[in-house]
């Protein structure tokens, strides 16, 4: 999407149409996006007149902070998380990607990327198992091609890559793709970090079936409304908690605390119940100023609908 115009892919090929008809200012979650299908008005000035519902979206908070989501794309069956290898690991960041990715409704796969650039890629996949319980992992080099048949063996349908800056995302694309279509960058070698190759969503056909899509690197990414996300990142916590004593256990001291019990022997992590709690308020919060952005949307259409009833009332004399 760019300045009100979108491409579209057709069966008589690419165009630009027109978005103002299905723009939604007002909950931009209901806007176009990268993997929408649509009803096109062709003729001299194509535009998109409807959108079809969603079977899956990925939804995160507006990069602007307010409190709409953003979606980053739609229909996606796979989401490749891409985690670079030549950089610390950051599981908090995975497992807060793994969220996004579980709550849109598609199939999370981390991809660790660059693992040529590791001195033991094998200790990092099994640190990196401990965040993503259930969730497949691929070890890939697209600079020697290891793990590339693999990747692009378990990333099937409609596969979008997510993940920061410098991850590899774009040269991980063109490795699946078979040839280099996607912008690649430099990172820094202290930090890993990249600038921006990819400035917007693309949407590129696969060899063997299904299509492509890479996104920016993404510096934030807030949680929007994700409840059924955590609870499936964090899915042994949840089971965790089902055991406790009291419904409303904290987790903390409460006598016959399954979670506190775990962490005690050790078959649970304290930095895993950390990063659970941070993520739970962190999506709290959103939801909060979600709710009360509603309900400040309906108290400002009531009392457009009163300021016009009584402008009526005023003009056809029903106030004497």
């Amino acid at each position: 999407m760019d300045r009100g115009q979108c491409d579209v892919i057709t069966e008589h090929g690419l165009m630009r149409a027109d978005t103002t008809p299905v723009a939604s200012p007002d909950d931009p979650v209901q806007g176009p996006c990268t993997g929408d299908w649509a009803a096109l008005r062709t003729g001299e000035h194509p535009a998109v007149a409807a959108l079809l519902p969603r079977r899956t979206a990925i939804v995160r908070s507006s990069a602007s902070q307010q409190s709409h989501g953003q979606v980053l794309a739609a229909n996606v069956d796979t989401i490749a998380i891409a985690v670079s290898l030549a950089a610390r690991l950051a599981l908090g960041r995975v497992e807060r990607l793994l969220a996004l990715a579980w709550e849109s409704g598609a199939r999370p796969v981390i991809v660790l990327t660059k693992a040529d650039r590791s001195d033991n890629p094998a200790a990092a996949e099994a640190e990196v198992a401990t965040a993503a319980p259930g969730v497949d992992i691929v070890t890939v080099s697209a600079t020697t091609g290891d793990g590339v048949d693999v990747a692009a063996a378990v990333l099937t349908g409609t596969v979008v890559l997510i993940g920061p800056s410098g991850a590899g995302k774009s040269t991980l694309g063109n490795a699946l793709l078979g040839a280099e279509l996607l912008a690649t960058g430099a990172v820094r070698d202290q930090d890993g970090k990249g600038r921006h190759t990819t400035v917007r969503r693309e949407l590129l056909p696969l060899p063997h079936g299904g299509v492509l899509i890479d996104t920016p690197g993404l510096r934030g990414v807030g949680l929007f409304d994700a409840e059924e996300g955590l609870q499936q990142t964090f899915a042994e916590i949840e089971e965790l908690a089902a055991e406790c004593r009291f419904a409303d256990c904290a987790h903390e001291t409460e006598p016959g605390c399954a979670v506190v019990a775990a962490i005690e022997d050790g078959t649970l992590q304290q930095r895993r119940l950390d990063s659970y709690r941070k993520l739970l308020r962190e999506n709290d919060w959103a939801a909060s100023r979600n709710d009360a952005r509603l309900r400040a949307e309906r108290e400002n259409n009531r009392k457009a609908i009163t300021k016009w009833q009584r402008q009526h009332y005023k003009v056809h004399g029903r106030d004497r």
